[in-house]
């Protein structure tokens, strides 16, 4: 299978890498990750002390390893979104199959540092998590599977894709890792339909999701607790949700102050799923807005990018990344309003975590690289050259 580039016409050899680069790549969206990083250190100051003081460590230890671990994940979205679109294809496809084995080898070599799910491995000084770094090149790698059935003479693409997310999902729910396995499956529909799936197939499968959701929901205790704990009608005020629920009423429109808020004192992963909760008590509607706008400012510029591309595979792995990246913030901020059931899922770029941070950047590197501006021409006219 190659690159399925149609009339594209290649830039300058002589063009320099870095001028290139800053005429060609979306500054605007590399502009709003910067704003959600920075953000995640204003808000891991006010979150992460608290923390700090139960473990016994400095106040500003993980403030500090989250601006390492940051510094780390924006070099690593700028070498990405430099390169070219096969590179990004060939360094995912390797990536997908180390952190496919890496996935597979969970249940003997992980950890679940005590919140009963096999999804860490301890490496001592820090933890690294698979899935993270999974769900970038499994994006990726269906992809060109995809694009490459498109192909006359292209091998069946969409099922080799079809069965690669079949047996992902059922590897991570199995941990269990719900709200991982719900994104994988996510990504590879929406790019299934954006390739051309008639929408028969996608009620079907949508039917079968919802019959796989009620088996889990039946023989999994972890599951059932989500769920029942979202569908009741009654908050325990001693529940995480509670505190967020809370936390986010007080916070009101403007907050209560820098440092005021009381919810990271009674919120264990303040600093990491619910770091929305801490940014809505301390500084209001205003920030959680700024928030939003910005993840939305990614995802629809993004998108808006890749409707000009004519490269089946771009516009695939674009769109794949893009709403990945703008689901998994929905999801988490949902989660801290109620507005769906509990899951273990970090605010890209916001929350504490270093193989979120990491994981972010690749992910987000691989979309700026596939929504750089390439000289292609309209689609019209090429339309016009077939006639």
């Amino acid at each position: 299978m190659t690159d399925l580039v149609h009339g594209t016409v290649p830039a300058r050899a002589a063009d320099p890498i870095l001028p290139r680069w800053w005429r060609t790549i979306d500054k605007g969206a590399l502009s709003c990750v910067m704003g959600l990083f920075g953000i995640g250190l204003l808000l891991g100051l006010a979150a992460s002390p608290p923390l700090a003081a139960r473990n016994g460590l400095d106040p500003f230890h993980y403030v500090a390893r989250q601006a390492a671990f940051g510094l780390l994940a924006i070099a690593v979205l700028l070498v990405f979104s430099m390169m070219s679109p096969r590179q990004v294809r060939r360094l995912a496809v390797l990536g997908f199959g180390l952190s496919f084995v890496a996935l597979a080898l969970l249940p003997f070599l992980g950890t679940d540092f005590g919140k009963g799910a096999v999804r860490w491995y301890s490496l001592g000084f820090a933890s690294f998590q698979p899935s993270e770094f999974l769900k970038p090149c499994f994006v990726v790698l269906c992809a060109w599977l995809m694009a490459g059935a498109q192909d006359p003479h292209g091998p069946p693409g969409r099922l080799w894709s079809f069965a690669i997310a079949v047996v992902v999902v059922a590897m991570l729910a199995l941990q269990p890792d719900f709200g991982q396995a719900a994104l994988v499956l996510f990504s590879w529909g929406v790019m299934y339909f954006v390739a051309g799936a008639p929408m028969t197939l996608l009620l079907t499968l949508a039917g079968i999701v919802f019959f796989a959701g009620t088996l889990a929901y039946e023989r999994s205790e972890h599951f059932a607790r989500r769920i029942d704990g979202f569908l009741s009608p009654d908050v325990d005020p001693r529940t995480q949700i509670g505190y967020a629920t809370n936390a986010i009423r007080e916070g009101g429109f403007f907050g209560v102050g820098v440092g005021e808020g009381s919810v990271k004192w009674s919120l264990p992963d303040a600093h990491t799923d619910f770091i929305i909760a801490v940014a809505a008590e301390e500084y209001g509607l205003v920030l959680v807005l700024l928030i939003i706008v910005l993840y939305a400012w990614v995802v629809v510029g993004s998108l808006g990018r890749l409707l000009r591309e004519r490269d089946p595979f771009i516009r695939l792995a674009g769109t794949g990344l893009a709403c990945v990246f703008g689901v998994q913030a929905m999801i988490n901020m949902g989660v801290a309003v109620r507005l769906l059931p509990a899951k273990g899922m970090t605010l890209p770029f916001v929350s504490y975590g270093g193989s979120s941070l990491i994981a972010g950047g690749i992910a987000v590197g691989m979309l700026l690289a596939m929504t750089r501006t390439r000289p292609q021409g309209q689609i019209r006219d090429i339309l016009g050259t077939r006639r």
